[in-house]
């Protein structure tokens, strides 16, 4: 958790001296804050972080100037759960780093960090962040082990990309995990007991290399378990059905001081006030709404309007790089059940403290990093999008592959072919 404290803190000193100091003025903002949003505001951005949000529309001298009238205004999104920067192509027959097989080094998959493997070059970054998001947290997808590895927070900015190395572990406990794990939960399910139990016993101490050790576990896993054992770290869960949910639940009674969190949580409608009595937050794709296996019988887009007017902190993503399509999940979400401003906090604040990074992101508050979108209306309207986007103070291009491909071939060049024009 030291480690990675100073990671953010080196991150955030090194973006700061860049940024320049800018006045966003007159659009209606939504904080996400306890401040809620104000009309007519402006949000004063100084050394890459937010210095004030008011309804002053005067602009301190020195500051660029943004005019956000008939804009709006909110904080940099956030992906709750995706693998943007570990996979380019899904099904290229070349290395996806997104997935990874069973070895020596960490049978139960736990001690897998993709921290090593995040690409800041991946061509999805730009074409998410055009799309309003500015942080991810990205994690594997498939490890056929207990455990799906540590999943890592990053920046979609240019650089310094890390913010927080180790954010959660996952684990699947669907059919797909079963599948994995002895073919049954009546497998899976004591097999994970006996990894928490192995990891506690060590009561925090890390096996050094010449330790003895007889546990079933690899040094380098029971020791990644150690964060989690100990509420550090959250885990999150894969938990699609009633019954597996339930599990869960019970997961987190017998072993209260462990951080947990569901992912998928498909018919967690038809136990949401147990799911809010535990304190557990979900991340949804709320798109999910056909019983595509008998894992998810009871999908519902309801899902998420559900579980927020039972207490329960949603947040939304999916394992997948395609993050751009985030806030259209979560205008269905809303038109679905789940309150506007909701739908906004599913993407913001909600999984900024999920992530544990609510000290510095998921909404606009003086000190916290200055990730703004400037939208041309409603953000979770598909005929919206993002007019300008900063990132840690500082505007980015709102240029991808695809803007790039469209403008070569919007105007054509008539004087030679279009294969002697670069992109």
């Amino acid at each position: 958790m030291k480690q990675a404290a100073i990671v953010l803190l080196t991150a955030l000193g090194c973006f700061s001296a860049q940024a320049e100091n800018i006045a966003i003025i007159g659009g209606y903002v939504h904080t996400m804050s306890e401040q809620g949003s104000v009309e007519k505001g402006t949000v004063l951005i100084k050394d890459g972080r937010v210095e004030s949000v008011s309804e002053q529309l005067d602009a301190p001298q020195g500051y660029r100037v943004i005019d956000a009238t008939d804009k709006i205004v909110t904080p940099g999104l956030i992906g709750a759960y995706t693998s943007l920067g570990l996979v380019e192509v899904g099904m290229s027959a070349g290395t996806v780093d997104a997935s990874a097989k069973s070895e020596d080094y960490s049978p139960y998959g736990a001690a897998l960090d993709v921290s090593y493997a995040f690409n800041p070059d991946s061509t999805l970054i730009p074409v998410s962040r055009i799309e309003g998001f500015t942080v991810t947290a990205s994690g594997m997808s498939g490890t056929h082990s207990l455990f799906g590895g540590q999943g890592g927070v990053f920046s979609l900015g240019d650089d310094n990309n890390l913010v927080k190395r180790s954010a959660f572990m996952t684990l699947a406990v669907d059919n797909g995990g079963a599948d994995d794990n002895g073919g049954s939960r009546a497998a899976l399910w004591p097999k994970l007991e006996n990894a928490l139990a192995e990891a506690m016993s060590l009561q925090g101490n890390v096996l050094a290399p010449k330790d003895e050790w007889h546990g079933k576990l690899s040094k380098e896993d029971v020791n990644a378990l150690l964060p989690v054992v100990s509420g550090e770290m959250p885990l999150f869960i894969d938990a699609r059905r009633k019954a597996d949910i339930l599990q869960v639940i019970a997961l987190k009674q017998r072993h209260p001081q462990l951080k947990l969190a569901l992912l998928y949580a498909t018919e967690a409608w038809r136990v949401a006030d147990a799911i809010a009595q535990a304190q557990i937050p979900v991340v949804l794709d709320p798109e999910a709404n056909l019983p595509g296996s008998f894992d998810q019988l009871g999908a519902t887009m309801a899902n998420a309007g559900r579980l927020d007017a039972a207490g329960v902190s949603v947040s939304i993503g999916m394992d997948t790089h395609n993050l751009r399509l985030a806030t259209q999940h979560a205008g269905n979400a809303v038109a679905n059940g789940l309150p506007w401003q909701q739908g906004l906090a599913a993407l913001t604040i909600n999984t900024a403290r999920l992530l544990g990074i609510e000290q510095e992101y998921g909404s606009l508050e003086s000190g916290k990093v200055a990730d703004v979108v400037i939208w041309s209306g409603d953000p979770l309207q598909v005929m919206e999008a993002p007019e300008q986007v900063i990132i840690r103070g500082q505007e980015i291009r709102l240029e991808s592959r695809q803007t790039k491909l469209r403008d070569r071939y919007l105007t054509l060049s008539q004087d030679k072919p279009q294969g002697y024009i670069r992109p």
